[in-house]
């Protein structure tokens, strides 16, 4: 029974994304708001019930077998990927390079903050 209660508390906010994002016409994924609504819910909350963790526990137990249509899909549409392999390539490079500059910062922020000092002015002076 936690399961399901777990799963259709995913399945909701996916759904009430989904709804937002069709009725509101918006740019982004259903799903995508679906997880701020699940987040935004679980901020609230203070704590992820347990059929949820155990909704979510299964689900990572076989993300593997997720990627399997991603995978078909680059096989079926390789002359595609073929066709427009440079701007694949730099866009896979610098969002990489963005994220990994993104990350770094804010971990220099939060690690400065943890211990009480600021690390961005002790180069410099």
């Amino acid at each position: 029974m936690p399961l399901i209660l777990g799963m259709s508390m995913l399945l909701a906010c996916q759904f009430l994304g989904e709804l937002l994002a069709r009725g509101l016409s918006l740019p982004i994924p259903g799903p995508v708001i679906g997880m701020v609504i699940l987040l935004a819910g679980l901020m609230i909350r203070g704590k992820v019930p347990s059929s949820l963790r155990i909704a979510g526990e299964g689900l990572l137990r076989y993300l593997t077998l997720l990627f399997v249509p991603a995978g078909v899909g680059l096989m079926v549409h390789g002359q595609l990927i073929a066709d427009d392999w440079f701007p694949i390539v730099a866009t896979l490079v610098l969002s990489t390079a963005l994220t990994l500059a993104v990350t770094a910062w804010v971990m220099t922020r939060l690690a400065s903050r943890a211990t009480g000092k600021d690390t961005s002015r002790e180069g410099g002076q």
